[in-house]
């Protein structure tokens, strides 16, 4: 995505089977860095997300173990099994779509992979990783605790901005209501929000037509023709 100097970076937290914009978040900057030392937070996207079934969306949920108020997600861990469950969800619910046959064996070989793992984190990377090598994504992924970035959200933001030589943030449009946009403007740093608005609509196994639910079901719907119906967040 570079041009001449410039260095587009994101900071997010890590999420389970992300929706389509996240993965247009990835692929609209040169560094995608995992802000998974921030704190877990109930009822969030941390360990869950939505597919579509014959009733509406509907939830996949990770269990994760009780811990202490304040644990970062990175310390968050799985208290029980539940890799079986989901994939039989996913099956049960997609095994007719146009390219179940086609995108099946590689998500199957991403939840075998992570049967194992004990930390939330590690399970929300492999899927971001592996989903981000089916749709060509090439961006480089790095976590915050990789850079020391101390302080409340801007500060910390802006910290790792720094380290990374970044030009420009690319932010989710819900950080308006908390980024102190004066903090990067004094670094040099140009913040730009992502557009969301004006996704294309694509053959949908299950309706009325959802646009907020995990990748899974723009994959399992179209395939590799997935990034067709996807966008890059700024030029």
């Amino acid at each position: 995505m570079s041009g001449g100097d410039r260095k587009r970076v994101a900071i997010v937290q890590s999420n389970y089977i992300p929706w389509k914009g996240y993965f247009d978040l990835i692929r609209s900057v040169d560094e995608f860095v995992l802000l998974d030392s921030a704190q877990y937070t109930k009822g969030d996207w941390r360990n869950r997300n939505r597919i579509m079934t014959p009733r509406g969306p509907s939830w996949l949920t990770i269990p994760v173990a009780n811990g202490p108020h304040d644990r970062t997600i990175e310390a968050t861990r799985i208290a029980a099994p539940w890799v079986p469950k989901h994939w039989a969800l996913l099956t049960q619910n997609y095994g007719k779509a146009g390219c179940f046959a086609e995108i099946a064996p590689y998500l199957k070989a991403l939840y075998d992979g992570v049967a194992g793992e004990t930390k939330l984190s590690g399970v929300n990377v492999a899927f971001i990783a592996g989903i981000c090598r089916l749709l060509g994504i090439g961006t480089r992924i790095s976590w915050s605790r990789d850079y020391a970035a101390d302080g409340d959200k801007t500060d910390r933001v802006v910290a790792i901005c720094r380290a990374l030589g970044a030009t420009h943030y690319l932010s989710g449009p819900s950080a308006r209501a908390y980024l102190e946009i004066e903090k990067f403007s004094a670094h040099g740093i140009a913040v730009i929000y992502a557009d969301y608005s004006g996704y294309p609509e694509y053959p949908q196994l299950h309706g009325p037509f959802e646009h907020r639910v995990s990748i899974v079901d723009l994959l399992f719907n179209v395939g590799r023709e997935a990034p067709r119906y996807m966008k890059l967040l700024c030029p």
